[in-house]
């Protein structure tokens, strides 16, 4: 079954819905490996990747590349196990409301860092105080919009004091990637440190640490002796971790076993074809991924900054992009069925998760409609065909990004409305310009930092200051449902609200929500552990690999 396209959607819609929702409110299976409490293997793991590294530096990055690799080396406030979603405590011992707006901590006692220091309140409250002093284009900082001070009484007391009581993401938002806890010590509280400098200084307390470094190139881990948060201690020692420009390489070490484990990113061609491999085992886990374009509200056309500055005339070209494409052909023809067409801003599996793009725009049942966007740009005086300039990116997102945004082209294109120039960028460059207005529209890819819809909301539309995107658009009526949502303690009435600001947002087309995909991982037939990690926290864990 798994080999036919049929048959792979089916797996994986089953995987990004069923499995999330269940993960998502029961934590770890029964049976489940959890943490590891006997002694670690000798034999080192191999992971390959074609992800990048941006930044170590909590502060300074907000992508699964380096996300990934803090995982192992951070210790976090709170964390999931393996296998859920949950948050429990990691450095706590304990964690609760004390009153409304105040979140109190209480740590563990005689934590250090792999250099020595002591960890404890100070660290803590430094490491959110510096997120949002630092607030950085490229980080974090937006998924801590809640938090108003962070007090540290005693050496295990940490109190987060809230703007807005009954934060329903509050703890996981300490799981996140703003949650990484640092040395006071070692890290500049104004600054993002580099990575050299994060590795000399050993500010670990995770996991593992890192005993050398070759930037995107190459990473070894060991395990950390002293850490005592929530995942125990790792099954394997030391755990390499090797970086791949080209995912064609990618595939043939892990099919000549010289990469023990590989994901982020294969192209679905590959793992189509490693499906049917004897050598090899294919893992599907709970899918948040989403793909979308962005529109830049100030540099699209018509956009404000703009010489024709036109608002009407901006949403009109929005509303044709989205009348045109068809993400049934790219999710067929270019992923062959391992990412599934989406139609609103929160992925199938998430409580509220509505789907409003599929009945406002194209034919009203998630097909293009030619003729629709023909009479959206004609209604508000647009000339076509309209110029889009469009930038991708090969690396971040795995090489089939450039089958996906030539499919996007062509469908734009053969309307006869658009004339579409389509450039690359790499990922280090990407990144950074992305946030200063350089491209008009662009893609981007999300990976959830927690299991709520709201992660899917408020890093992208609760206020334009705030905002992950940082396009320019700026919404007050959603950006105050936004906020609302997230205190309000009935599930059913927070539905609801989460289901309003979808449509909301639908209606204004900050970004273009094009396809949802699954997490896959391809390992070595003698590694285990791999289907532990692949959970609704969508956080790879090292520590639990094997072989």
């Amino acid at each position: 079954m798994a080999k036919k396209k049929t048959g792979l959607r089916y797996l994986v819609a089953f995987a990004g819905v069923s499995a999330l929702a269940l993960t998502a409110c029961t934590g770890p299976t029964a049976g489940t490996s959890q943490t590891n409490t006997a002694g670690s293997s000798g034999a080192p793991i191999t992971f390959g990747t074609t992800d990048k590294v941006t930044f170590l530096d909590p502060a300074g990055s907000y992508d699964n590349g380096s996300f990934m690799v803090m995982n192992q080396i951070y210790p976090f406030v709170l964390n999931s196990k393996p296998g859920g979603a949950d948050p429990q405590p990691d450095l706590a011992e304990s964690a609760s409301f004390t009153t409304p707006t105040a979140y109190t901590v209480k740590l563990k006692s005689g934590l250090k860092f792999a250099n020595g220091d002591t960890l404890d309140s100070t660290d803590v409250k430094f490491s959110f105080d510096r997120q949002l002093k630092i607030n950085d284009a490229n980080g974090p900082s937006s998924l801590l919009g809640n938090l108003a001070t962070v007090d540290a009484p005693d050496a295990t007391t940490v109190v987060f004091n809230l703007k807005k009581g009954n934060d329903q993401t509050f703890a996981q938002v300490l799981s996140s990637p703003a949650g990484p806890i640092v040395d006071h010590k070692v890290f500049p509280a104004d600054k993002i440190m580099n990575d050299e400098d994060i590795i000399a200084a050993k500010a670990f307390a995770g996991q593992y640490t890192i005993e050398s470094y070759k930037k995107n190139e190459l990473i070894s881990f060991k395990s950390y002796p002293d850490y005592k948060g929530l995942l125990g201690k790792p099954k394997t020692d030391t755990v390499n971790v090797k970086y791949y420009a080209d995912s064609n390489n990618l595939k043939l070490d892990v099919q000549q076993g010289n990469v023990d484990v590989a994901s982020r990113s294969l192209t679905a061609t590959d793992i189509e074809n490693l499906k049917s491999s004897n050598k090899v085992n294919v893992d599907v886990g709970p899918g948040g991924e989403l793909r979308y374009i962005v529109f830049n509200f100030n540099t699209m056309p018509f956009g404000a900054t703009t010489p024709e500055a036109d608002p009407a005339k901006s949403l009109a070209v929005r509303q044709a992009v989205a009348d045109s494409v068809d993400r049934g052909a790219i999710a067929e023809q270019v992923y062959k069925g391992t990412y599934l067409p989406v139609y609103s801003y929160v992925p199938q599996g998430f409580a509220g998760a509505i789907e409003p793009l599929k009945e406002m725009y194209g034919d009203g049942t998630g097909k293009p409609s030619a003729d629709k966007a023909k009479k959206a740009l004609a209604d508000a005086g647009v000339s076509t065909p309209v110029t889009l300039n469009l930038q991708y990116n090969p690396d971040h997102y795995g090489t089939s990004s450039g089958d996906e945004y030539a499919a996007v082209k062509d469908q734009l294109e053969k309307t006869g409305l658009f004339k579409v120039n389509l450039q690359s960028t790499e990922w280090v460059t990407y990144s950074k310009d992305r946030v200063k207005d350089a491209y008009p529209l662009y893609q981007l890819g999300w990976f959830p930092d927690y299991s709520d819809a709201d992660n899917y909301l408020t890093p992208f539309f609760g206020g334009d200051a705030s905002s992950f995107l940082k396009n320019h658009y700026s919404n007050p009526t959603v950006a105050n449902l936004i906020s609302e949502q997230v205190t309000t303690v009935d599930k059913a009435a927070r539905q609801k609200m989460i289901e309003q600001i979808q449509t909301d947002v639908a209606k204004d087309l900050s970004t273009l929500p094009l396809l949802q995909g699954a997490q896959v991982a391809v390992s070595g037939k003698d590694v285990k552990g791999v289907k532990d990690t692949l959970d609704a926290s969508f956080k790879f864990r090292l520590g639990v690999l094997s072989k």
